[in-house]
């Protein structure tokens, strides 16, 4: 991501994908062992957003990524399968042609769809032909209280439906008891319902109490095998910030230095502007490095987030701001 033409980003998955996470024995001592220093975090991520500036066409090619790791998604409850169409329409192809052409761009997509188990067959058969995989939320999405087994039954009836991932929502109570061997077990059944479909582990960190928590929890379903762990179901009254993401990524890194497995990151929950991208973008290299800047490791969980970026792939191109109706969704 330093150089500076589009032609030559480089967004596409890498050629080799990342070695799934097998998971490991809970090692307790260690979940025990994890802390979070609130004010160095916080002193930390408020550094960010200033200390690294990215401009003009630099920017433009940081933006172009960002949009190859957006989980593009719907997740309400006036649904439509005419809705699903046009959102994977627009994953398909998410920026104007003719914005595209001037940043000599050729076969950008968004990483993922992300909808609610209902809408998988309409979302798969929409983004036929391409390689975009459709993520379905799961296990009594957003609160995760419904009966176990019908939890483990949702995921089984995702995947064969055709969801290649499977966003799913811990027992936020395991955590707040301090219960990791039922959080392991939860997370280790749900990883072994998905099969060969990705899991991506929702923490609902803003249901945790503290970041103390938040890292904690981070390790246990990592241990469990979680391919990525993601933040928020985007339902929560806090969801995706610096401070936990900082938490998260640097349970990531420790979890990758003993075990040499990289799992990724989903920050969801009210990233819906470019400059805010950009600055999640910056944390992910400074702590991770640029192989995590690759859609198999890192995804935004948005659905307002695109129409700003493509606005400011606009404004770059043109010079002048476009009113955001003329970047809708579908």
């Amino acid at each position: 991501m330093q150089t500076p033409t589009m032609a030559t980003t480089g967004y596409q998955l890498p050629t080799a994908l990342n070695p799934r996470n097998p998971g490991m024995d809970l090692d307790l001592d260690w979940v025990r062992s994890a802390q979070a220093n609130t004010s160095a975090i916080e002193r930390r991520v408020k550094s960010l957003p200033g200390r690294r500036s990215v401009k003009n066409e630099y920017q433009a090619a940081w933006l172009c990524r960002a949009i190859s790791c957006i989980d593009l998604t719907t997740l309400s409850g006036d649904d439509t399968q005419a809705r699903v169409r046009r959102l994977c329409a627009k994953a398909r192809h998410p920026v104007r042609s003719d914005i595209l052409n001037a940043l000599e761009m050729q076969g950008l997509t968004t990483g993922a769809v992300c909808v609610y188990h209902d809408m998988i067959k309409s979302a798969v058969c929409a983004l036929e032909g391409s390689s975009i995989p459709v993520a379905a939320v799961s296990t009594g999405f957003p609160a995760g209280l419904s009966p176990f087994h019908l939890r483990v039954a949702e995921i089984v009836e995702s995947v064969k439906a055709g969801a290649k991932e499977i966003d799913i929502v811990i027992t936020r109570r395991h955590v707040l008891q301090g219960d990791w061997q039922a959080l392991y077990n939860e997370m280790k059944t749900f990883r072994d319902a998905c099969g060969d479909a990705h899991v991506k582990a929702i923490l609902a960190t803003g249901e945790l109490g503290t970041l103390r928590n938040v890292a904690r929890a981070s390790l246990v379903c990592m241990m469990a095998g979680a391919d990525f762990i993601k933040t928020s179901t985007g339902k929560e009254s806090v969801n995706a910030t610096l401070p936990i993401s900082l938490v998260m990524i640097r349970a990531i890194r420790d979890y990758y230095d003993r075990t040499k497995y990289r799992v990724g990151y989903k920050p969801a929950g009210g990233i819906s502007k470019a400059k805010d991208a950009i600055t999640y973008l910056t944390l992910i290299k400074d702590e991770l490095g640029n192989r995590w800047l690759q859609p198999d490791l890192f995804r935004f969980g948005a659905s307002s987030l695109l129409g700003d970026i493509e606005r400011q792939l606009e404004h770059h191109v043109t010079g002048h701001y476009s009113a955001i109706h003329r970047h809708a969704m579908g």
